[in-house]
């Protein structure tokens, strides 16, 4: 069992029972989806800290030094990357990160370096707001990222703590099955979702859309990052209505103003999903994640 380290790990981890073990690493993870993968692949021989909650919004955090502490104990590092944390991540890495963690080491994780990337933009210039020139970090919401990168985890693990090598692999093992096994449900599941229309408030939702096949018609941010204007809101109630969107899709860390301001004019509702792992109460580890996504959108489908 996991061991629990602060109150910002991730719900699902840390309903877990402390374990007696020693546990002879210790991964840092920017955001919860990757904290509950470590879980997964760590066991009792890891500890993870979870430097954000799932209702936290992982672009705009404070380099705080209880995160710098928890920086200087870590043997792996392991965030989304493609510029997700630059706003504070750089600054814990320069004040507290030891050398296995830093770029190019074992230590080193960054996921998107090791997925398909999307919405790669052609230019970046602060005219287009919050872009991110790696393309869209927000990769966990395809199931297919989440296995991929389970696999890169227990080889960084096997690295820098090769005396539990094969407990790595043992539990690659099992989670790879349980996950395959899970991925087949919801393949299913996304197939009867195809086409169904939904309004988003920021980019965050491409991979769910993309791997799912939802249509996005609008999107409530004009430019990423920046709230959604008035004018902006206005020009969307005709385009909405006449598409016949289902659902606007809503994250616990967006704010909610412009959702519910478009829905009270279109008629359609606002539906919020969990968006990573402890983002509701009932997505407490990362199978619970999807499960609790395609419940809740299968909802909207069916009232629509």
């Amino acid at each position: 069992m996991l061991k629990r380290l602060a109150p910002v790990l991730v719900a699902g981890l840390a309903a877990l029972a402390p374990s007696t073990a020693a546990a002879d690493a210790r991964v840092f993870a920017c955001e919860p989806e990757w904290a509950a993968l470590a879980g997964e692949i760590g066991g009792a021989d890891v500890v993870v800290y979870s430097a954000t909650h799932g209702r936290q919004d992982p672009h705009y955090i404070r380099a705080r030094p209880s995160l710098i502490a928890q920086m200087r104990r870590a043997d792996i590092v392991f965030c989304s990357g493609a510029e997700l944390e630059i706003g504070w991540l750089p600054v814990l890495m320069e004040r507290g990160a030891r050398r296995g963690v830093q770029p190019g080491q074992p230590g080193h994780l960054m996921a998107a370096d090791h997925v398909e990337i999307l919405e790669r933009p052609e230019r970046v210039d602060r005219s287009l707001g919050d872009i991110h020139p790696s393309g869209n970090p927000h990769v966990h919401l395809d199931p297919r990222n989440i296995a991929l990168l389970a696999g890169e985890l227990a080889r960084r693990l096997a690295r820098v703590d090769p005396g539990n090598a094969a407990a790595y692999r043992a539990r690659l093992a099992d989670f790879r099955a349980r996950w395959s096994a899970a991925a087949e449900r919801w393949r299913a599941r996304a197939a009867r979702l195809r086409g169904m229309k939904v309004v988003v408030h920021h980019t965050a939702w491409a991979y769910l859309v993309h791997w799912t096949g939802l249509e996005r018609i609008a999107t409530l941010e004009r430019i990423p990052g920046v709230p959604p204007t008035a004018s902006h809101l206005q020009s969307l109630v005709e385009r909405v209505r006449a598409a016949g969107a289902t659902a606007i899709l809503h994250a616990p860390h967006e704010q909610r103003d412009a959702a519910d301001w478009l829905s009270e004019r279109t008629g359609v509702p606002v539906l919020a999903l969990p968006y990573t792992v402890g983002g509701q109460e009932e997505a407490r580890d990362l199978f619970a994640l999807f499960d609790v996504t395609f419940a809740l959108l299968e909802r909207a489908r069916d009232r629509s």
